[in-house]
């Protein structure tokens, strides 16, 4: 598969023109610029409410006299209620743009994750995965919204108070303009220092944070191998560098504020200097100077949000090429524009396009390696797997015994070569369809948190309670509903975790039996249950997978016996063929499997 993530990571970034991100902003574009007019409106109501303070004491205060102060009251405390509600409505479309931006942007990554191949999942990691859908998300759609929110305000701020100031009096404007640059230059200096030790700080908590959940996780580990004290230094370690780190990032942060404040002090003292003569001199009235400390005062903080609006946008650039890398990724299996047409897609199937299967499957001169791998698992492969057939394939632990399983279920494509279905290649019609005709039952049992009956309706949406305890009780399942204090409505927490490995095993069976698909995958099914329960369940699989095309990867050998054909495979090579009684006979690599296996069972049966 080509790395599409790391082509997208050298391209030039342009935040707001990234063609992956247009249509989360462009869907809400009325909303985004009713914002972004409230927030100019706030800018300027905030800079003007000082001139209100300067008519005050110009006209009421040095004149000592109160004529006129009724309107000027209405009209101030109307000036503030306005302020007030475009600051609501400001805020509330903010808040609004973030949740919407953020849903659309996940849901639209979780949607493309469920259209990739399983070989992207091979290759990316859960939490590399999960940091797209979440953080970076997350990141980006407060970018959009608070930042612009806050930047906004303050470039309207800043600009309409050097403005004012500089038609009340430009000399006095000067004073409190020739800090704004000292504030930016030292703002953009400690962004820097602080980006760098809060990168610090959120890699050591993520290696406390693993080291932490490892020690919970592995206690017992821990405690068999006596390694306690060392598992504690390793996090003393860890915890400590974290409160250096930590110590550091407090000590910059609170000298970046100090400074700030500082500065700040400076403009103000300045004003009170220069503008305190010209108040003396009569040049300017005491409602101007007032004017001018207010901005002064309040003009330091706007541009050292600026900056950290910026350094924001800066840090950023690497979540949206992230994201937009994981949105860009193509999937190795995946239909062509004129399957799609006919029988849907993943989200919308045409499912009255969908022919029944019958199951004949034919592997035709197939050639295959899989997209992260050098070598050829599959060279020249021809296989005819009539309707019905049951096709065990087996091999030691890693030697490649589900490459075959994945090129029929379509998990994965020939290199070289096709699959047949009834007849047809298989990307001649859709994943959907396809998939929809499998029962897929894996070595390792999932269930979706909810109670039992949710988990089996996934196998067939229209099932009836009957139905579905019927489905559970072909394969021993209905003893396992019986013990449970709520039946069927008994919750199985996240992953099954209520239920036992065997457990969630039976009920992934019952599921798979109630979708009725014509043809049957048994991934190391039962090598999960005890030898009672798989000898339980052992006939009823059987009869189940009558006139069923079957595919069974087995554990143990002694399950398929009875198997049409039984496929060998070592070191990812199909090295013999042939029904068991075939392979006995040839003592070759199936036979010395079997003996092998045949006498440890022996062994621990004494």
């Amino acid at each position: 598969m080509k790395n599409n993530q790391s082509a997208a990571a050298g391209k030039k970034l342009k935040f707001f023109g990234l063609p992956k991100l247009k249509p989360f902003l462009s869907t809400y574009k009325l909303m985004f610029l009713a914002m972004t007019a409230s927030v100019v409106l706030v800018g300027v109501f905030n800079t003007i409410l000082p001139l209100f303070q300067q008519y005050a004491f110009d006209n009421f205060i040095a004149n000592g006299t109160t004529e006129g102060l009724v309107p000027f009251i209405l009209l101030y405390i109307a000036c503030l209620l306005l302020t007030m509600a475009l600051d609501f409505v400001a805020s509330f479309d903010c808040c609004k743009l973030e949740m919407y931006v953020l849903r659309d942007m996940r849901r639209t990554a979780f949607n493309h994750l469920q259209t990739l191949s399983v070989s992207y999942f091979n290759i990316n990691s859960v939490g590399r995965i999960h940091a797209r859908v979440m953080s970076d998300t997350s990141s980006i759609s407060s970018i959009i919204s608070w930042d612009v929110y806050q930047g906004g305000y303050n470039v309207v701020y800043v600009l309409s108070a050097i403005v004012i100031m500089l038609i009340l009096d430009p000399v006095l404007a000067l004073c409190v303009i020739v800090v704004v640059p000292l504030v930016a230059i030292v703002s953009c200096y400690f962004q820097r220092r602080l980006t760098v030790l809060n990168r610090r700080v959120r890699e050591i908590n993520s290696e406390i944070t693993g080291g932490f959940n490892e020690g919970i996780t592995g206690v017992a580990t821990s405690k068999t191998l006596a390694i306690e004290r060392k598992q504690d230094k390793k996090f003393f370690s860890s915890t400590e560098r974290m409160r250096r780190e930590g110590t550091r990032l407090g000590h910059n942060r609170a000298l970046f504020y100090t400074i700030i404040a500082f500065a700040s002090s400076v403009a103000l003292a300045l004003v009170l200097w220069y503008g305190g003569a010209l108040t003396m001199q009569n040049v300017i009235k005491l409602g101007t100077l007032t004017v001018f400390m207010t901005y002064a005062q309040g003009i330091m903080s706007p541009v050292q949000w600026s900056v950290d609006a910026i350094a924001d946008l800066i840090t950023v650039k690497v979540n949206v090429e992230r994201l937009t890398a994981l949105l860009e990724t193509k999937s190795d299996v995946a239909d062509t524009p004129e399957v799609i047409e006919k029988y849907g897609d993943t989200f919308n199937p045409k499912k009255e396009n969908w022919e029944t299967l019958e199951g004949d499957i034919e592997f035709k001169d197939v050639t295959f390696k899989y997209p992260d791998g050098d070598e050829y698992v599959l060279e020249h492969f021809n296989l005819k797997v009539p309707r019905g057939t049951n096709v065990a394939i087996v091999g030691e632990t890693g030697a490649g015994k589900s490459t075959l399983v994945n090129l029929v279920c379509r998990f994965f494509e020939p290199t070289e070569g096709a699959v047949l279905i009834d007849g047809r290649d298989a990307r001649e019609r859709s994943v959907g369809w396809l998939h929809s005709h499998i029962g897929y039952v894996l070595q390792t049992p999932h269930l979706f948190s909810g109670t039992v009956r949710e988990n089996l309706l996934y196998g067939r949406e229209d099932a009836t309670d009957e139905q579905l305890m019927e489905a559970c009780k072909s394969v021993n399942a209905d003893k396992i509903i019986a013990r449970l204090d709520n039946g069927l409505d008994s919750q199985v927490g996240e992953g099954g975790n209520n239920l036992s490995t065997g457990e969630k095993q039976l009920l992934s069976f019952a599921r798979a039996i109630l979708a009725d698909p014509a043809i049957f995958v048994l991934d190391e099914a039962t090598s999960s249950i005890d030898t009672l329960t798989e000898r339980l369940i052992q006939d009823a699989i059987e009869k189940l997978m009558r006139g069923r095309t079957s595919f069974v990867i087995a554990h143990r050998l002694s399950t398929i016996r009875s198997a049409d054909v039984i496929l060998v495979v070592h070191e990812g090579k199909i090295v013999e063929r042939g029904r068991h009684e075939e392979l006995l006979a040839k003592r070759g690599y199936y036979y010395n499997l079997y003996i092998k296996q045949f006498r440890e069972e022996k062994l621990k049966s004494i």
